[in-house]
């Protein structure tokens, strides 16, 4: 590929980009668009006007860039919760590293490809790229000690930030876990396996195991119960109540609500007599034995009793008894709580195969991919192009800008796949379920992405593969990796810089909105405040832009200004959406973190690799021999980090929950924790509410407990941001927690 084909892809994706954000400008301003792109205000402000029609009346700010990049942690922490702060972090991370990079790869590498070979230059928008590679370099060149250099720079520049990343966020998730005092769920503990018993119920066989075993802590359980047909019933009705309430606005405010919020349906249907009555027969057969599920909600007397009883192995036979930390009461996936614990490794095997039957499957449209990057290759499939294809513009479409795109559009298809296989899997948690296709879809890309295009490229083509196969690693380091450029450069253009400006503008949203309001004429669409950040998407897609940058930083230094570009603009627009679009119905404490830190030590390792097989082929042994410790030395430091900090993504420390525990009691506070532990993890209200009931409910509203950290309100609605209303949960703190959260920035 020439320089020119690279550049029409780029000008075609500024084009696309400026326009899109243009777009942006004018839509986000019009009245029936605000759903779209401030659901997340609507979903906070609905309950809190008296005024049914404020949002419709409020006029967005103009530079919401500039709001963005004025927006503090601290309120990011506040809207997004701890997971929103993670990926910020992480994106922060990828431009401090890539500055770097970019600064000594450009400076000292560069230079050096381009006048690798004694040739005669081109115009530059003529040259090829493989010029600004290290293919340019000839064997056994003096100047590739620049190469190393620059990789030890980047190498110890990515170790360092990382670790300075890592004791950051761990004191982050310290403060968010002692701010989190009234979360009732590090009292609870999820039992599952419960051994059946022909002379007693579930909840009786349950109750004496742990009145046995913890009698000292045991509290209460709250069992899990198979529902399928009230869960039906009550979909049924709360989408029958969702039209008449967005139809008829009005009268729902004048019924005398506090706010003129929205009534909850639940409290609407046993205000009648008759339902009471059909209400208390229909509960008493769904607590029958036959109905019970053989797992429950244990609830223990303090924080450190449910910690120990989750971690300890409850039974000689591990599939009975299992016990594990509860998520939040709003984290929780009900569906999944009714699958016997036996079945669960089968689950995981069959979607381990069908996961690997896709990455096989998968590997057909990106070996068509690779073909439309390579024009000779595509002119001998197809021979009667040859004459279109001969054409400049065309060829440069074609081998510039297709190829990513079609990519682009097949994996469109591969989050909302792993989604199903993690919920298939058993995921107890609607976090967990989303953590679980953060990995498989990082896999899935890295596999297919990296290495299948790196494999089913051209250059793979000219190895003589069964007869020297013990040649095929080096090879393609120095071969196949430096020619895979020409495509990665127009994938970070179409994947990185034309997928942000989509993300801001919301295409699918928006275009189901339209339909909505002017095709269907109803007042409210599918999206109105109740879509949450796609971390299991755009992570993925932040760490595979970072195993590229680390790979090519050295082989083709072109592409980190685009790299850099793209996180930068992704620092804004990402931040925009936390504060304005997604809603935060629940949150991990920051799990992310760990799939961060094992993917940047695998692309720093995977680039030391390429490295070595680049100075084997170049006969520089001098490199190579200084490029070996430095693989070790990343390895040690990674080891030393999961020691050091991944395990406390895992568990809470015993001293900081005994300290809560000493804490609550001393002030009293016990006693309305374990009243309002009942009815946190009630089935029946979540079939009620679905995924309306506010967080509030979930957390003890006594006035010892709830202790609020507010932030100065503003006038204008853009710059309108309080604590109550970033974020569902109230953040108690305390003095220690603001000792040690406040000189984090």
């Amino acid at each position: 590929m020439e320089i020119s084909a690279l550049l029409t892809s780029a000008g075609i994706n500024i084009g696309i980009c400026c326009v899109l954000f243009s777009l942006y400008s004018i839509l986000r301003k019009q009245p029936s668009n605000r759903n779209v792109y401030f659901g997340r205000k609507l979903a906070q402000m609905r309950s809190k006007r008296s005024d049914p029609h404020w949002f419709e009346r409020f006029v967005p700010s103009p530079s919401w860039i500039v709001k963005a990049w004025e927006t503090s942690e601290d309120v990011i922490l506040a809207a997004g919760g701890l997971d929103a702060v993670v990926f910020m972090r992480m994106l922060v991370f990828s431009i401090r590293i890539f500055s770097i990079a970019a600064i000594v790869c450009t400076a000292i590498v560069l230079p050096l490809n381009y006048y690798g070979q004694e040739m005669q230059h081109k115009f530059i928008p003529s040259e090829s790229l493989e010029v600004f590679t290290t293919q340019n370099v000839k064997e056994g060149s003096r100047w590739l000690w620049a190469h190393c250099l620059a990789l030890y720079i980047i190498s110890c520049s990515a170790c360092i930030l990382l670790y300075f990343e890592n004791k950051s966020i761990i004191k982050r998730r310290l403060a968010y876990i002692k701010g989190s005092s009234q979360d009732l769920s590090q009292f609870a503990v999820l039992v599952r396996g419960i051994p059946w018993s022909a002379e007693e119920s579930y909840s009786a066989s349950l109750k004496n195991y742990f009145t046995k075993h913890y009698p000292s802590s045991y509290l209460s359980h709250q069992m899990v119960y198979h529902c399928g047909k009230i869960e039906k019933l009550m979909k049924n009705v709360r989408e029958m109540y969702d039209v008449l309430y967005h139809d008829s606005i009005p009268s729902c405010h004048s019924c005398g609500l506090p706010g003129g919020g929205r009534p909850n349906v639940f409290n609407i249907l046993v205000n009648e007599p008759e339902v009471i009555e059909k209400g208390k027969l229909d509960l008493q057969d769904l607590r029958d034995r036959g109905k019970e599920c053989p797992s429950a909600f244990v609830f223990f007397k303090t924080r450190y009793a449910a910690a120990c009883a989750a971690q300890a192995l409850q039974s000689s036979n591990p599939m009975l008894w299992v016990t594990n930390l509860a998520p939040e009461p709003r984290d929780v996936y009900w569906p999944n709580l009714a699958i016997p614990y036996r079945q669960f490794w089968l689950r995981r095997t069959a979607t381990l195969l069908a996961t690997a039957a896709f990455l096989v499957f998968f590997i057909a449209p990106v070996t068509l991919v690779q073909s439309l990057a390579n024009l000779t290759q595509l002119q001998q499939a197809f021979p009667f192009l040859k004459g279109l294809l001969k054409k400049p513009y065309v060829s440069q479409l074609v081998t510039g800008y297709l190829p990513s795109v079609i990519l682009v559009l097949f994996f469109y298809t591969v989050p909302p796949l792993m989604i199903l296989f993690s919920t298939i899997e058993g995921s107890i948690s609607r976090s967990g379920r989303k953590r679980g296709a953060c990995c498989k879809v990082l896999f899935f890309t890295i596999w297919n992405v990296f290495f299948v295009n790196i494999a089913s490229g051209t250059v793979l083509n000219k190895l003589n593969v069964f007869s020297q196969p013990k040649d095929i690693p080096l090879q393609l380091a120095a071969g196949a990796v430096p020619a895979a450029v020409k495509f990665f450069m127009t994938y970070v253009l179409t994947s990185g810089w034309t997928s942000l400006a989509c993300e801001v503008v919301q295409l699918w949203p928006l275009l189901c909105n339209f339909i909505y309001k002017f095709i269907l004429r109803k007042d409210h669409g599918p999206f109105d405040g109740e879509y949450t950040f796609p971390y299991h998407s755009e992570v993925p897609r932040v760490l595979l832009f970072g195993l590229l940058g680390l790979n090519f930083a050295i082989l083709a230094p072109l592409m980190l200004p685009l790299l850099l570009i793209y996180f930068c603009l992704a620092y804004l627009v990402y931040k925009n959406q936390i504060l304005n679009v997604y809603i935060t119905d629940y949150d991990s404490g920051g799990k992310y973190w760990p799939i961060v830190q094992t993917s940047t030590i695998f692309s720093l390792v995977m680039a030391q690799i390429i490295a070595m097989g680049v100075f084997v082929l170049k006969k520089s042994t001098v490199c190579l021999g200084f490029t070996i410790p430095l693989a070790i030395c990343t390895l040690l430091f990674n080891e030393y980090c999961r020691r050091r900090f991944l395990p406390v993504f895992k568990n809470i420390a015993s001293e900081v929950l005994i300290d809560l525990d000493q804490q609550d009691e001393e002030n009293g506070r016990m006693e309305a924790i374990y009243q309002r532990l009942q009815s946190a993890y009630c089935q029946l209200e979540w079939l009620a509410y679905g995924g309306s009931r506010p967080k509030t409910k979930y957390l003890c509203n006594d006035e010892d407990i709830r202790h609020t950290q507010e932030l100065k309100p503003e006038i204008e609605f853009s710059r309108e941001i309080t604590s109550d209303e970033s974020v569902d949960r109230p953040r108690p703190t305390n003095h220690k927690t603001e000792v040690e959260s406040s000189p984090i920035r």
